[in-house]
């Protein structure tokens, strides 16, 4: 059962579904695909820093053979966005067209735009910030900017291989590839970059403010369920335990709360009982009476 306090039900401000979010979504996806490809020209490609995916590829082919990123992204996102609505059906395929479409369309209108530094550290660093920035908007739009993400679905479809190792293919692949054709020291300036983009999706994905979720096994939970629940202001959940060494049942305290909380409810369990064993640990996400609302 979700835990239950004192805390007022937050209202949602546009529903799951319906024209409003749709539009806000829609929104997202735009903005955040223009954050990528702006990224993407003022910091990866006149670096020749290929970090990864379809732009990557992109980035490889321009230094090759002169094409414009923008013409190869189209040219690799049509078939992949077929090869998606035909294996992993409709609904996949409909949140990846609008980023499909517009993310190359905006790498082509800003292609003339001057790069701020020449500098490969710099130009990894605010890229890969630039464009984790970017695609974590599309993804809070609940949207996909298709690419190679489209293949790694397909593969760890019908490979049976997790969706984070067959990112880890693709990408691992690009990069590779880019350090056998344009140089390994560019290619390690990607996985920078690609390091950097992961840690700034999770950002913009989870937020700032970490939750932390603890776990109180005391003999006292009584009084610690009602100082938290009248003291702290916060819900708990009741879980019935069995103490490993002696057998006997237990009842185990589970509170999340904010970080600023932490150590009001440390104060309060050792006020109550000093010798109550107590876990503290990360929740990068809470959804739901008291914290962040569903979106």
């Amino acid at each position: 059962m979700p835990p239950v306090g004192r805390r007022r039900k937050s209202q949602l401000l546009l529903p799951i579904s319906g024209p409003g979010r749709h539009a806000l979504d829609s929104a997202m996806i735009v903005v955040g695909s223009f954050i990528t490809a702006l990224a993407f020209n003022l910091f990866l490609l006149p670096n020749h820093i290929a970090s990864g995916g379809v732009s990557g590829i992109s980035v490889i082919v321009r230094s090759m053979l002169g094409i414009e990123p923008a013409y190869t992204q189209w040219a690799l996102n049509i078939p992949l966005f077929a090869a998606g609505y035909l294996l992993l059906g409709r609904n996949y395929a409909i949140r990846s067209l609008l980023g499909t479409i517009v993310l190359p369309l905006f790498v082509y209108l800003t292609k003339d735009w001057a790069p701020p530094t020449t500098d490969p550290l710099l130009a990894s660093l605010y890229g890969g910030i630039g464009v984790g920035l970017g695609l974590g908007i599309v993804f809070r739009g609940r949207g996909s900017t298709g690419g190679l993400s489209i293949l790694a679905q397909i593969i760890q479809k019908y490979s049976g291989l997790s969706l984070s190792m067959c990112v880890v293919l693709m990408d691992g692949t690009v990069i590779t590839l880019a350090g056998f054709l344009l140089s390994w020291e560019r290619a390690l300036y990607a996985l920078i970059g690609l390091y950097i983009t992961g840690k700034i999706i999770d950002t913009v994905e989870l937020g700032f403010n970490y939750t932390k979720v603890a776990y109180i096994i005391a003999d006292k939970t009584e009084e610690i369920s009602t100082a938290v629940l009248h003291e702290l202001d916060r819900g708990l959940t009741k879980l019935n335990a069995q103490g490993g060494y002696t057998g006997d049942p237990r009842t185990v305290l589970m509170v999340v709360v904010n970080q600023s909380e932490v150590s009001r409810l440390k104060t309060l369990v050792q006020r109550t009982e000093p010798s109550a064993f107590v876990i503290i640990s990360n929740a990068h996400e809470v959804l739901g009476l008291g914290f962040k609302r569903h979106e």
